[in-house]
């Protein structure tokens, strides 16, 4: 089994500018962990162009650091999926897992939006909760704090794809997958 850990960033404001139903992955980041880790199978990470607020909020711009130059210069969503489906699709038994549901429920509004297929299967763990059960706290927390608390540094930038499904795999030891 590969558990494919994943995190998208979206566009984004803070005035209401991009309704929810209207949010659109602009960065796909993942990594491939065989078995429950620490053996690292592979990364993807895609910047994706959107189509309805084609413009990102300042907001959005200082929250993921993702500049519109990176996502004007991305393909569509069709495209990076295909190429990100064909990346999963090349790990024995993928499992789609991320840090809350958000991230499940964004690639499911995507896919439908743009009428493509969803690329994983019916099975999602949710990290973030299975993180709260491995270690007995009554409420689940950020993954930053998820971090501080068993001793482990964030590395790179908080809100940045790739960054944070890097940093979701360090955790693999404290999820008994």
């Amino acid at each position: 089994m590969t558990y494919i850990i994943v995190d998208f960033e979206a566009t984004c404001s803070d005035r209401n500018e991009v309704p929810r139903e209207e949010m659109e992955i602009i960065e796909i980041g993942a990594v491939a962990l065989w078995q429950n880790g620490p053996d690292l199978r592979g990364e993807f990470q895609s910047f994706v162009k959107p189509t309805r607020h084609p413009v990102l909020t300042d907001f959005c711009r200082r929250l993921t650091s993702i500049t519109q130059k990176k996502v004007e210069a991305a393909d569509p969503f069709p495209a990076v999926l295909e190429r990100f489906a064909a990346w999963i699709q090349s790990f024995d038994s993928p499992v789609f897992c991320s840090w809350g549901d958000y991230d499940r429920y964004q690639l499911q509004q995507d896919c439908a939006y743009h009428d493509v297929p969803y690329p994983f299967g019916e099975e999602h763990i949710n990290i973030k909760t299975r993180f709260a059960g491995s270690l007995n706290l009554r409420k689940a927390c950020g993954l930053e704090q998820a971090l501080r608390r068993v001793g482990l540094p964030f590395e790179g930038t908080p809100h940045r794809g790739i960054d944070d499904a890097r940093n979701m795999a360090n955790l693999s030891g404290y999820l008994f997958f």
